[in-house]
């Protein structure tokens, strides 16, 4: 039954994505806009398609049914609620299925947003694409990645469960679908630029309605990256956060664009400039995460988030090719018309430092994406296995990160068009007081090192500069100071700080130790006394689980743990953290007996990070300003866009060219 009525709902998805699609094209390009509105009731019948796949499989891996495939694959009689839930998502033909219900929930927004404007040719064509791509994700849930293929059910089978390591922190049930709903977010925007680059409306209409949008896809994806690197922390037993793993990278690649296209249509709203850069930035951020989601759900690339492996991989490729291309040949279709109005009067102006953003923001983008991809090529090309490890991007990734945080002191206080000597002096006095002193505090404390103080140094310095700001405008408008983009930006920027603070101090100070214990011995890291008293384990149908007690600096008592997965075989340690302000205490179970013989000896490994807990909070920072932008602020007298200065007459016309 679930099978049937689940591949129904997606043949019913893809058909009223492909008949919405062509209708909408038929009704654009015979300038009909009244068959336009037919649109909505194709683009409603997607909606009920995916909600229905999303529903009908959650009610299968509830009721256990193992006539599903997909269940057989996930499913388990002993696994809890809360990760039987998440099991949706713990594998490809699941993730296709929430992938495609967060891209019908975008579409029911933009639907209900824009349900005055449907015939207005720019919102008809944006309608076109978002079915398109739905239509895509559909194709693979009825083609190669079919979610709900029937199949008999071996006697006395109970299931095996998702991966263990997606059953075993709760956050699996915020980190995918925090990730996806950034990943799916930047559909939107796509599609308006596809469909402005279609009327020939380049100028900065079209920006407008898409800010908000682009602003909640970058912070859901913000926000999915941070809990990933906390996840991983919490899980993995490795005492890190982030590796360069190819997958972390392909979550990286989008957010990079991403961010620097946030920057960058700032110049072009203002001064009806960079209109190339913005339109290229937003369709490879819509391309990357196509291709992010052929490096997690292909199986091409080796990686512990690297889950599944099927038959979608040439599909997901084919598809990041034909939205490169397309996007490609558009914006060189539209090239006479993209010529910019203006030009950068200054170096020393805000125009100048975006635009110097967009080649850091484009320069780091590259650097992770060669070193992610290359080993792929390599072994596509001559069967030549390699590895491009932490040390290349490190060194490649410093650099970089460090003009950024420059820029983020700079680029608020440069004013429009250009500026004094003098004018930059005045602005930029108490930043550098503040990177100086943060230096200094930081000297007092004990802190060395070349690259941790310079990121002291350069994170007070754009701390100064965004308090600066905030400060401003707070003297100026109260409270409602905080909100609007450039406010919710500058929060955002000391959420950055915070974060590179964080990393900063957490890997150049960390202390890692590992000791062979008895019961009651200790051990000394860093200044605190880790004391084994006891060993203790319990188990299940599912699982057995064994834990030491460990006792920090004689008084609490933390249980670091290992887990092995009955039905596949698996061990996974589960470490326990005592979280600080200033440092965190992180401890994993590296051997335990196995025979349960309590007076044995147990391997245990002690990291102390230092300040980790502030990249945690400059996430939720991130987070933060990212709400506080999306909310219109409170403009000063003077300062509206100039954009309608630089309207072109094909912009005025809602006819496609």
């Amino acid at each position: 039954m679930n099978s049937a009525l689940g591949f129904a709902f997606s043949v019913l998805g893809l058909s009223a994505s492909v008949f919405g699609a062509l209708g909408g094209v038929y009704a654009l390009v015979r300038r009909t806009p009244h068959l336009l509105t037919t649109i909505r009731q194709w683009a409603g019948l997607v909606i009920i398609a995916a909600v229905g796949c999303f529903v009908v499989m959650e009610v299968a891996l509830f009721q256990r049914d193992y006539t599903v495939k997909f269940v057989q694959l996930v499913g388990s009689d002993a696994t809890p609620p809360l990760f039987n839930f998440a099991a949706l998502w713990s594998a490809l033909e699941g993730s296709i299925i929430l992938w495609t219900f967060i891209l019908a929930g975008y579409v029911g927004a933009y639907l209900w947003k824009f349900r005055k404007q449907i015939t207005d040719p720019l919102h008809g064509w944006t309608l076109v694409v978002l079915l398109t791509i739905c239509a895509f994700f559909f194709a693979l849930m009825v083609g190669p990645s079919n979610p709900f293929t029937e199949v008999a059910v071996p006697a006395n089978f109970v299931g095996q469960g998702p991966n263990p390591l997606l059953q075993n922190h709760v956050l699996v049930a915020f980190h995918p679908p925090m990730l996806y709903l950034g990943f799916v977010g930047f559909s939107v925007p796509f599609a308006f630029a596809i469909a402005a680059l279609i009327t020939g409306r380049v100028g900065e209409g079209w920006l407008v309605e898409t800010r908000r949008w682009t602003v909640a896809a970058w912070a859901f994806l913000t926000l999915g990256i941070v809990l990933g690197a906390w996840w991983s922390y919490e899980v993995l037993g490795w005492g890190g956060y982030w590796a360069w793993d190819p997958v972390e990278n392909a979550s990286l690649l989008p957010w990079l664009t991403g961010t620097a296209y946030l920057h960058s249509v700032m110049v072009q709203e203002r001064r009806g400039m960079l209109r190339v850069w913005n339109l290229s930035l937003l369709c490879s951020t819509f391309a990357l995460t196509i291709l992010g989601t052929f490096l997690s759900r292909s199986g091409v690339v080796d990686s512990v988030h690297a889950f599944s492996e099927g038959g979608v991989g040439p599909w997901m490729l084919a598809f990041f090719a034909v939205v490169s291309a397309v996007s490609v040949g558009l914006i060189a279709w539209r090239g006479d018309r993209l010529r910019s109005p203006g030009a950068i009067d200054s170096p020393l102006s805000r125009e100048a430092s975006f635009l110097a953003n967009n080649v850091i923001f484009g320069a780091l983008a590259f650097v992770v994406l060669l070193g992610t991809v290359f080993p792929l090529l390599a072994e596509a090309y001559d069967d030549t296995r390699l590895t491009i490890g932490r040390p290349y991007f490190d060194s490649m990734a410093r650099p970089i990160a460090f003009v950024m945080l420059f820029l983020m002191a700079a680029a608020p206080v440069l004013p429009w068009r250009k500026a004094s000597g003098e004018l930059l002096s005045e602005r930029l006095f108490w930043p550098a007081v503040i990177g100086v002193g943060s230096m200094f505090v930081a000297i007092v404390l004990g802190a060395r090192g070349f690259y941790p103080m310079l990121t002291f140094g350069l994170g007070g310095f754009a701390a100064g500069a965004a308090l600066r700001q905030v400060a401003l405008a707070t003297r100026r408008q109260g409270w409602r100071g905080f909100v609007g983009r450039t406010n919710g930006g500058m929060i955002v920027h000391l959420g950055v700080v915070l974060l590179a603070v964080g990393v900063a101090s957490s890997e150049a100070y960390k202390t890692d130790r590992t000791a062979t214990l008895l019961p009651g011995q200790s051990m000394e890291v860093a200044g605190h006394t880790f004391t084994y008293d006891s060993f203790a384990g319990d188990e299940t149908s599912a699982r057995i689980k064994i834990w030491a007690n460990v006792r920090i600096d004689g008084d609490e008592v933390y249980t670091p743990a290992q887990t092995r997965y009955t039905q596949r075989g698996m061990i996974v340690p589960t470490p326990s953290v005592k979280p600080g302000f200033t440092e965190d205490l992180f401890l994993v179970l590296d051997d335990a007996p196995r025979n349960g013989d309590v007076t044995a000896p147990i391997r245990l490994r002690v990291v102390v990070r230092p300040m980790i807990t502030w990249l945690w909070a400059g996430g939720a920072l991130m987070g933060f300003g990212s709400l506080l932008a999306i909310f219109p602020g409170r403009r000063r007298r003077g300062t509206e866009p100039v954009s309608a200065a630089v309207t072109t007459a094909a912009e005025r016309d809602p006819v496609p060219a």
